[in-house]
């Protein structure tokens, strides 16, 4: 406690030292008033907002727009350096205040046109959402009116103040996401570029299959079942939704009925997983209104709740993974380079001018390229240089840059939906990103749906960039809606997806070639079908679980080995007692992981190449199990060095990468393996965007926590991907966690990592750190005079006219 507050001093300093800002008192009113009454403009009644014991606000209002109001005015006290973060960065606007560090994202998200994109939304929407961001923003422009204090440290530091908060920002976090979690353009460039590297060493194309292998025998399919849809989805929708693209993203869910529980009602339990950072994405937050009960979390930006529970149903998401994306190769009309070759002869590119200003006072101008595919994003991208040359550019094409889209209208009607008929008709216009939704309800229904704008191509499977010249890999448009993978009260009683597959080979439709890896789902599903009754408290420590499914697989081939000396030994007999479980206080997991790490290096490295080998490491989500259990099983060609004269085994590899991996850690921890301890190099790490790279503020302002989990339990423990083998930090996992009781929806229990609050000087940004970690969670709920006799604080807006 004595060191936070030294520090908290000191980071005070440096701002008041940078700014030239006197008072010391004066910076802490940047911390929300979240007692006593004021008077606003824009409301057209009174609402209260009860802050309970964690600061997550009770909204109570008299009709839907005033609390969307209220939900922005919240938003704005705690997160508004977040939410203008996340507008500049849509909107490629970060130079302006971070400088040349952020111009690579800058060019290539101007290039997009997201702002532009979520302008021509707005204008479109139905007057429901319009409505319900006009609101929205009001609140924010109301807090930024009305606030007496000083704005937030990051505003500070940078010597900025914040614009008025129009509708259209809110809309950019949607497309922010949508791009952020259809990446597939990602696998195609590193694919081609592997291809093109195999090619140039004469080496076989079945080496590039084999580095992405099927999954094993038995993995787990969602709905194994599928062929089309259940029948058809209703159109009439009641009431009628750094990089800042970084990908790490997964997540778990799993619906249990009320035949399997012990209530005779459903649970349904979720957790995103997503980049940490830190003010954590969510927000927590419930709504009272007439005709709209919500609570769970929302995204500071964004109106509406995300995941969460409205009264009647809950619902949630885990990634699909879908291929939406695709890269295709325009080529340059050699006589006139303004344009580029069509099936239909040659077309002139479509030109915007873009200027991007820079912190410091310089101007880049930039003409954007936009073919009938999409903008050409290798006049901005350096890592298109393996597929693009001076005849050929790389547009990008994905349905989530069509000015059509309705996802944030499906949004708003989910929170309001009250039946699986409804949820089917919001899901039929959820667009983008591709998703796996969630549906429980206290009615006991269960449902599972994957919507989305999935590419029909004409050929290929879009796992590498295609020629766009003659128009055979076109989309001949979008899996229609009614054929979408869908389930509603399956015979089995349970619903399950890690972001692995979710459809068998009769399925119609190609959703994807590349399914996320299927551990996670392995052992959800394991855990289920071993109980007899699920509870609630069964979900909570399945969401805990640190089993790891591979790490299973994987050790009874890689412990063949035999050590050279007694330190290896010694760890090889550690590892064959194993439980499996990636605790941090044990050594075996930083034994098995770093010895996973060490030698998926000398298996590919030959092959690919050092760079190739990093960008596979990290489109992979770090060595993928699978290949390396192949390699020891079937594909022993591997094991060798093509580029020595001896044929290397197996276990010649093995016994190499064992010693190198206990070098690397003698040297961190020192020489005795038994206090060696998992937590001491894996810790969860929540940095901040901007205070990270300034000395003294980063140690406030990031946080750390030794964590448990690893790269394919449960309860995810991601390893960082960018210093392949050596970096053990816990990058991203579930920064979000919630199970709902659907036969008593004030019993369901949720918990987001880090804090309700962004700003670094207030007791909540990391109060729920150590409780997150430990897999603890809090409850949502009561009466407004219940909450009230133990609330933090209670805030009256007030209309400022009748």
């Amino acid at each position: 406690m004595i060191r936070r507050v030294l520090l908290t001093i000191a980071a005070v300093l440096v701002v008041l030292a940078a700014t030239g800002i006197g008072g010391l008192a004066w910076l802490w009113t940047s911390l929300p008033e979240t007692s006593g009454e004021v008077i606003i403009d824009g409301l057209t009644a009174k609402v209260e907002i009860l802050r309970d014991a964690n600061a997550v606000p009770h909204i109570f209002a008299e009709n839907a727009a005033d609390a969307y109001f209220a939900l922005g005015y919240v938003h704005a006290q705690d997160r508004l350096w977040q939410m203008e973060f996340t507008r500049r960065a849509g909107a490629g606007r970060l130079a302006e205040v971070l400088g040349e560090t952020a111009l690579e994202s800058d060019l290539y998200l101007r290039t997009l046109g997201l702002h532009r994109l979520a302008e021509a939304m707005f204008e479109t929407a139905s007057p429901e959402v319009r409505a319900a961001l006009e609101a929205y923003a009001a609140g924010v422009n109301g807090w930024l009116a009305t606030r007496s204090g000083a704005l937030p440290p990051e505003f500070i530091l940078l010597g900025i103040d914040p614009e008025d908060w129009r509708p259209a920002d809110s809309l950019v976090w949607g497309r922010l996401m949508a791009l952020r979690l259809g990446r597939n353009q990602r696998n195609e460039h590193v694919r081609a570029c592997i291809a093109q590297e195999l090619a140039a060493k004469k080496l076989p194309p079945k080496l590039l299959d084999e580095l992405w292998p099927e999954d094993p025998s038995g993995a787990p399919i969602t709905l194994a079942d599928a062929t089309v849809g259940t029948g058809p989805v209703l159109d009439a929708v009641r009431g009628s939704l750094v990089t800042p693209l970084a990908a790490d993203s997964g997540s778990n869910g799993w619906i249990v009925n009320g035949s399997l529980t012990g209530t005779g009602k459903p649970i349904l339990a979720n957790d995103p997983h997503l980049r940490f950072g830190v003010p954590i994405l969510w927000y927590l937050a419930r709504i009272e209104a007439p005709g709209l009960t919500l609570t769970g979390v929302t995204a500071p930006s964004v109106p509406f709740t995300i995941f969460g529970h409205n009264g009647s149903i809950a619902w949630g998401f885990t990634n699909s993974g879908g291929d939406v994306e695709d890269l295709f190769l325009e080529t340059v009309d050699p006589d006139d380079p303004r344009n580029y070759l069509t099936p239909d002869g040659s077309r002139p590119f479509v030109m915007r001018p873009e200027e991007i200003r820079i912190k410091g006072g310089r101007t880049i101008s930039i003409t954007v390229r936009e073919t009938r595919h999409g903008p050409v994003i290798s006049d901005v991208r350096k890592d298109a240089a393996c597929v693009a040359d001076a005849s050929l550019v790389v547009a990008l094409a994905t349905p989530a840059l069509l000015s059509d889209d309705r996802t944030t209208e499906a949004l708003l009607a989910i929170n309001q939906t009250r039946n699986w008929e409804d949820f089917r008709a919001a899901a039929a216009i959820f667009h983008t990103p591709q998703q796996n939704l969630f549906f429980a309800s206290t009615d006991g229904d269960i449902g599972f749906i994957a919507p989305g704008r999935i590419p029909i191509r004409k050929v290929g499977d879009g796992r590498m960039p295609a020629p766009g010249p003659d128009g055979d890999y076109d989309w001949e448009g979008f899996i229609p809606v009614n054929e979408l993978p869908q389930a509603h009260n399956p015979p089995s009683g349970r619903i399950v997806n890690a972001n692995n597959r979710i459809v068998g080979d009769g399925y119609p439709h190609l959703i994807t070639r590349d399914w996320a890896l299927p551990y996670r789902a392995e052992r959800i599903a394991e855990v289920l079908e071993g109980q007899a009754a699920h509870g609630v408290g069964d979900s909570q420590d399945l969401q805990r679980d640190i089993l790891s499914p591979p790490a299973r697989r994987l050790l009874p081939l890689m412990l063949r080995v035999k050590p050279a000396g007694e330190r290896g030994r010694q760890a090889v007999k550690l590892l064959s007692e194993w439980d499996f479980e990636m605790r941090r206080e044990r050594p075996e997991p930083l034994l098995y992981t770093a010895w996973l790490r060490q030698l998926v290096v000398p298996l590919a490295k030959d092959e690919l190449g050092e760079a190739l080998l990093a960008d596979y490491v990290r489109l992979v989500f770090r060595p993928d199990p699978r290949f390396v259990e192949t390699v020891l099983t079937r594909h022993h060609h591997w094991c060798d060095d093509i580029d020595t004269p001896k044929v290397e085994t197996c276990e010649e590899q093995l016994a190499m990468t064992l010693d190198q991996a206990l070098d690397k850690i003698t040297t961190a921890l020192g020489p005795d393996i038994e206090s060696w301890r998992w937590g001491d190099l894996h810790r969860a790490t929540f940095s901040h965007r901007v205070f990270t790279h300034v000395p003294v503020l980063r140690w406030l302002a990031d946080l750390s926590i030794e964590s448990d989990g690893g790269d394919h339990t449960v309860n995810r423990g991601s390893t960082g991907r960018d210093k392949l083998p050596d970096d053990f930090s816990h990058t991203d996992g579930s920064g979000f966690r919630v199970v709902y009781d659907l036969s008593d929806l004030d019993n369901s229990r949720f918990m987001i990592a880090t804090g309700q609050s962004g700003n670094f000087l207030s007791r909540y940004y990391s109060n729920l750190l150590d409780r997150w970690r430990d897999g603890r969670y809090i409850r949502i709920a009561g009466r407004r005079d219940e909450i009230a006799s133990t609330a933090i604080g209670m805030l009256s807006l007030q209309p400022a006219s009748p």
